[in-house]
């Protein structure tokens, strides 16, 4: 019988977890602004292409960045740099259309993202390259020569 109701030594029937099926108020908000967001709204709308995922690595003479980026070309990218802040930016638009006897189709797609990072004040701002080859985007940034890490030495006692 699921009716059953335990019954504390005490002989209370009142349960102190009179809310377990029922959220606040504020836990309802928290859940409905903390779930993912349906991916109609965190991708561009013609094309599904998402903010691009970036790894960055650090060596002990420069840092890389590494973004996957498929399909898209070397002149689709732009790179800036002002003020140690280091922009990537992309934009792409197509028009397609075809004619048939008695329709035209026509079908327009635009992406586009933008992603910045603050550079260290330790990164050759002039030694910076970018490549772009099989879908990922990859751009060295060389650290200065008094920010690279110097090799353990053995000092000597005199």
């Amino acid at each position: 019988m699921s009716n059953l109701v335990n019954v504390p030594k005490s002989g209370s029937l009142a349960n102190t977890n009179s809310n377990v099926n029922f959220p606040s108020l504020s836990n309802w908000l928290d859940d409905i602004f903390n779930r993912d967001l349906p991916s109609v709204f965190t991708s561009n709308f013609n094309t599904g292409i998402t903010l691009p995922k970036v790894n960055i690595k650090e060596t002990a003479d420069s840092f890389m960045v590494e973004m996957a980026v498929p399909g898209l070309k070397k002149s689709d990218f732009h790179l800036d740099l002002d003020n140690h802040v280091l922009s990537i930016f992309t934009e792409k638009n197509e028009e397609n259309e075809h004619k048939e006897e008695n329709y035209t189709r026509r079908e327009f797609g635009y992406s586009s993202f933008r992603r910045t990072f603050t550079l260290p004040e330790s990164v050759n701002d002039e030694k910076i390259n970018a490549n772009y080859k099989d879908g990922i985007l990859s751009i060295l940034l060389p650290k200065k020569e008094e920010a690279k890490q110097k090799p353990a030495r053995t000092i000597k006692i005199s």
